[in-house]
């Protein structure tokens, strides 16, 4: 959905992707982008600690950006996302979420979508197997007026810069209950209880996303 969506970029446009880590999706997108002449900023603050590692992240990133050979089509803007917007005025044709997954942030990180043109795309990482991501969506989604839900691929929702009608509203309650699914496979994880959690489809020491 990432490669894809970035192959409809319009000639010389702009993704901005919110949370890169080593940069696995960082390369999807600039792999696309640059076929179009267009330009990937990966916006992350590369915090110190054990969960986001830091400068040894922001060095695999680039290592990583290097060996792809997509450096050139992407410009690092080292900060939080929710820091960077409030000063931004660059449009964009494609916004990639994928940043803290609390509701706080991504209720701020959506606020970027006030730069995408009528129809732009926005996608969203974690929808709906994350509980602060969900719940954003619910509250800043579900009742908006110019923001419509498109489809998923698996933990990966699609969004349009749109004014929804009640179908739209009605198909992201409808994933509530995969939703629900994906917490309580998570509860059962961090209880050890795997063998609970195959009767429910999932085989894997990781979280569904």
């Amino acid at each position: 959905m990432l490669y894809d969506e970035a192959l409809t970029l319009p000639p010389g446009g702009t993704v901005l992707e919110i949370g890169s880590h080593q940069g696995r999706s960082t390369v999807v997108l600039a792999d696309a982008a640059r076929g179009r002449d267009a330009h990937v900023i990966a916006v992350d603050p590369f915090v110190e600690g054990k969960l986001f590692g830091g400068q040894s992240t922001r060095s695999r990133f680039e290592h990583n950006l290097a060996e792809a050979g997509v450096t050139d089509a992407v410009t690092l803007l080292a900060d939080y996302s929710t820091r960077a917007r409030p000063g931004w005025t660059r449009p964009l044709d494609l916004l990639y979420i994928d940043g803290k997954h609390d509701y706080w942030t991504f209720a701020d990180d959506l606020r970027w979508k006030a730069f995408l043109p009528e129809g732009g795309r926005v996608l969203v990482h974690d929808a709906f197997s994350s509980i602060g991501v969900t719940l954003g969506i619910l509250v800043h989604v579900l009742f908006a007026r110019d923001l419509r839900y498109v489809d998923r691929s698996d933990s990966m929702a699609r969004f349009e810069k749109a004014r929804p009608d009640l179908r739209d509203r009605m198909r992201i309650l409808g994933e509530l209950p995969w939703w629900l699914r994906n917490v309580g496979i998570k509860v059962l994880l961090r209880l050890r209880l795997r063998p609970v959690a195959r009767l429910f489809g999932h085989d894997s020491p990781y979280d569904p996303y």
